[in-house]
């Protein structure tokens, strides 16, 4: 009988219950090349939404809530069709995410329907389980996620876009060898994988400590929406103990990767003792396109100005990666051994973080 998809697919095809209707892949095919004034198009940032420049892969094809949707796939991008099921419910969209150099990780979930701020995701093949979990309840178990023949999950809340942040769902995938991978949603057709730990050696965001940090910095996550973010790693990278025995803080770095490779964003963070879960760390320094707190350059340097609860102001600085000593100067000079250091400053003075690593090299403060 040969081959009787339109022209412009190969591979074998998707799953889906419409993997046969030639007539909606047609259309898709056809919007992707042209797409019209009437479709709504979409493309994560540096992603081209032009035509494919050769035949695509089709994902998948089968009817996600209201709409009739086609998952097609060109090598470098993701590519989604969606109509709705009745024609004057709405215009077609096209959805465009950069896939290339995705890993077996990074390409385990593609969203294949928004609506009602719900999620659903189809899985690849090699997804043996899927669970949704919530990164403000660490201790809590993850809630099974019934998928369908196709691979598609039933709805998965969205994350909270308003200013509340009382829950952050993310999907969490197993595959063949058992370990527990957590992506989310960033209101894009890739979710991002979450990692954890020191920048060149990250982990998969599992267990208590990995479950604690990321409950104190997921309610930043919002910030990351529609930015093309492939993995966003977060890293606990110093422990200070503060003056006055006010408690340890914690030092935080989050950096989130993209697909393009630019527009990376880095963040440090403060994390006074006693503060509640859901409440994001403080940021204290961020930077775009920094190597700092990534695998190339492992390290990280900031601070904060604090007082503690008897009213007294102070200049902390922390450092993460092999610092020999941190110093501060400007309003208020101080120099200690060690990646931390705690100074007494008046109210509203400047100080500047620096530092001299292991080897001798000086460094200044994320910027």
């Amino acid at each position: 009988m040969g081959d009787r998809r339109p022209a412009g697919l190969l591979g074998l095809a998707g799953p889906g219950a419409l993997v046969g209707d030639t007539e909606l892949l047609r259309r898709a095919l056809q919007v992707w090349a042209s797409p019209g004034e009437r479709v709504a198009v979409s493309a994560a940032p540096g992603t081209a939404s032009g035509p494919p420049s050769g035949p695509a892969r089709l994902l998948f094809a089968g009817e996600v809530g209201r709409a009739r949707v086609v998952l097609l796939h060109d090598g470098l991008r993701a590519v989604r069709y969606s109509e709705p099921l009745r024609e004057t419910s709405g215009a077609p969209a096209l959805d465009f995410a950069r896939t290339d150099a995705a890993d077996a990780v990074s390409a385990a979930a593609l969203v294949v329907g928004r609506a009602g701020g719900r999620v659903r995701y189809l899985t690849a093949p090699w997804v043996r389980e899927v669970s949704a979990g919530d990164l403000l309840a660490p201790g809590a178990p993850d809630r099974a996620l019934v998928r369908d023949a196709s691979g598609v999950t039933a709805p998965l809340r969205g994350a909270a876009r308003g200013r509340g942040c009382s829950t952050w769902p993310v999907l969490a995938v197993r595959d063949a060898e058992g370990g527990r991978r957590l992506l989310t949603d960033l209101g894009e057709l890739t979710p991002a994988r979450l990692t954890f730990g020191p920048p060149d050696a990250p982990a998969d965001a599992t267990g208590p400590e990995a479950g604690d940090l990321w409950a104190r910095t997921a309610c930043a996550l919002p910030g990351l929406r529609a930015h093309g973010v492939r993995e966003v790693n977060a890293w606990a990278y110093a422990r200070q103990r503060l003056p006055e025995a006010n408690g340890t803080a914690t030092w935080l770095c989050t950096r989130a990767e993209t697909w393009r490779g630019d527009g990376v964003r880095v963040s440090a963070r403060f994390q006074a003792p006693g503060t509640r879960t859901g409440v994001p760390a403080a940021v204290v320094a961020e930077a775009e396109d920094s190597p700092a707190c990534g695998a190339r350059t492992p390290r990280v340097l900031a601070g904060v100005m604090w007082r503690s609860r008897a009213g007294q102001w102070y200049a902390l600085a922390a450092g993460g990666g092999p610092f020999r000593s941190v110093a501060l100067s400007g309003g208020v000079r101080g120099e200690g051994p060690g990646p931390v250091l705690a100074v007494r400053a008046p109210e509203g003075v400047r100080a500047e973080p620096n530092g001299v690593l292991a080897d001798g090299t000086r460094v200044g403060a994320l910027r």
